[in-house]
């Protein structure tokens, strides 16, 4: 399964285990400008979990800067704020990068099944039912076994996952894309997602932000 150091990977590496016999976390670096903290977000995190049946994560690359050249997720000027909108976060074909290099590894693995962690809501066209079953066809096709992408929480809201996932030391996961020094930095989009899903699961948030919102805070 691709994997990141978010809340929502955390909820669909128990939802894998629970269906699988062996579920390996891929985690793969593009160069963007928050993965070393998310990495290490995410290894801390398995460390202390442990889920059943879930491997030591895969690291691998798939070098993007040539391709996001001078976009806030590299150079960290103009970072989408807490009240910007989902679409400003958006890194263009990133699912389809992900999963043609995560295919790959499924097909020298014997893997028959590609899981990804879209929520409900989610705009974009690499998001779609009719996205990850054209890919699906493709890949199966193009390295000759039977391979299929799913998306398991594509019908659920982060507060949900959150509620499913409260047994887990979610405080350990890691959403920021602008993060201060590995901490959360508290002002950018995901941050403000991250928080207020806690909120909406009516479930506290433990999460260590450099900046929390003041009372008059109205954030997504």
């Amino acid at each position: 399964m691709l994997a990141s150091g978010g809340p929502d990977s955390a909820a669909l590496l128990l939802n894998m285990s629970r269906r699988f016999s062996r579920v390996i976390p891929l985690y793969i670096r593009a160069g963007l400008s928050w993965e070393k903290a998310e990495l290490a977000a995410m290894h801390h995190f398995l460390r202390i979990a442990r889920i059943p049946r879930v491997a030591a994560p895969r690291i691998m690359s798939l070098p993007s800067t040539d391709i996001y050249r001078g976009h806030w997720s590299l150079t960290r000027r103009k970072v989408p704020g807490a009240h910007s909108t989902d679409k400003s976060v958006y890194l263009p074909g990133r699912n389809l990068l992900l999963i043609s290099k995560a295919a790959v590894l499924a097909s020298l693995l014997k893997a028959g099944t590609i899981a990804i962690g879209t929520l409900k809501g989610n705009p974009f066209g690499d998001a779609t039912r009719c996205f990850r079953y054209a890919i699906s066809k493709a890949i199966s096709f193009a390295m000759g076994t039977q391979i299929r992408v799913i998306a398991p929480f594509s019908r659920q809201h982060k507060e949900e996952l959150i509620k499913m996932s409260a047994g887990l030391p979610l405080h350990l996961t890691f959403s920021c894309i602008n993060p201060v020094q590995g901490i959360h930095c508290g002002r950018c989009n995901k941050c403000a997602e991250r928080r207020n899903a806690f909120r909406r699961a009516g479930i506290p948030d433990a999460t260590k932000y450099i900046h929390r919102p003041g009372p008059r805070d109205k954030s997504k």
